[in-house]
């Protein structure tokens, strides 16, 4: 009888854990999602109303140096252990944009202001 019971146990136990990857895990994206061809719009000498109007408000703010700006976005996929991760950080000098830096391409054009 108890070795029945146990033999049923163990079966129920493994068929659960059988059906652990059947259960769907959501995405979860959490950030700034930001494409290169939104950032090949940065230039030199833009205020910051101006970035905000391409890009966006900032993720995060840093409250000992509102001059420097993270746009950070991370992808955390629910059906595999693939994490993705992307960061631009933007420095401004007297209100105006002097540089980037982070996981994306700098624009061919960066160094060139509005006019």
């Amino acid at each position: 009888m108890k070795v029945t019971r146990l033999l049923i146990s163990v079966l129920v136990l493994l068929s659960l854990q059988a059906c652990s990857s059947w259960i769907y895990r959501i995405d979860v994206p959490q950030g700034n999602y930001l494409a290169q061809q939104d950032v090949d719009r940065l230039r030199i000498d833009m205020t910051k109303e101006q970035v905000v109007y391409v890009l966006g408000h900032p993720v995060v703010n840093d409250p000992f140096n509102p001059d420097t700006w993270y746009y950070v976005y991370q992808m955390k996929r629910g059906m595999s252990d693939e994490h993705f991760d992307k960061e631009l950080v933007l420095e401004f000098d007297n209100d105006r944009l002097v540089s980037m830096r982070g996981d994306f391409d700098t624009p061919e054009e960066f160094d060139t202001p509005l006019d």
